[in-house]
């Protein structure tokens, strides 16, 4: 269930040149974004996202190490003890859920996959513990995949630059689609390190900040 999310103060909507604008600033600045999260194929990076829901990147890269060491793909995994993973993982938010999904994931993947990750959304989406948002983000990292996912900085930069106005990510995920078209593997990341680095949920970083002429907010942060 795609759950609404507290959206900032209302602004007005981008025009279509603004748009146009904002997305080839976005490329120009972000040219090769690439996530944060470290990872050596396509099990890493699975499980890398499906720790990082409400986790920093940060956390998740302290975390994954030790992980990837003593679970090295999918049938190790699957064959795991619940206790231990949860203790590999115990510094990660909701690591109890997170435990519990990873298991079931590698499990999946061995009996209907043949232990290799599927790399098509569609099937991404029948493991446990993945949704849209993270399918996505692994078709983005991992294929290059013309999609876009919406986290909690996607959503909150969207918002400011007046792209997007809708209560839910899965709502904004296909505004954003339908506005900037193309290269939104790259507008994705691009968005996420713009909102993780400077357009930040608390005293974001207006001054000397290449969208501040096209941002539709900046006047709620002016003391």
């Amino acid at each position: 269930m795609d759950k609404k999310r507290k959206s900032p103060k209302k602004v007005k909507k981008a025009t279509k040149a603004e748009i146009e604008e904002i997305k080839q600033r976005f490329l120009a600045h972000y040219p090769d974004s690439v996530t944060e999260l470290q990872y050596r194929n396509l099990y890493e990076l699975l499980i890398a996202v499906m720790l990082s829901a409400q986790c920093t990147d940060k956390r998740v890269n302290i975390i994954t190490p030790a992980l990837f060491e003593k679970y090295p793909d999918p049938l190790s995994l699957a064959n795991a003890d619940l206790d231990d993973v949860k203790a590999l993982i115990k510094s990660c938010s909701f690591f109890n859920n997170k435990a519990k999904n990873l298991i079931k994931m590698a499990q999946s993947v061995v009996e209907n996959y043949g232990g290799e990750i599927p790399l098509e959304r569609d099937e991404l989406v029948k493991l446990a513990g993945v949704g849209q948002k993270t399918a996505n983000v692994v078709m983005i990292e991992y294929a290059g995949a013309n999609l876009m996912a919406v986290d909690t900085h996607v959503y909150r930069v969207a918002h400011r630059l007046g792209l997007c106005d809708a209560p839910t990510a899965v709502k904004c995920e296909e505004q954003l689609v339908k506005k900037f078209k193309d290269n939104l593997h790259l507008l994705h990341q691009a968005m996420v390190l713009f909102g993780r680095y400077r357009c930040k949920a608390l005293k974001p970083e207006c001054d000397d900040c290449f969208m501040a002429d096209l941002c539709k907010s900046k006047a709620q942060f002016k003391v």
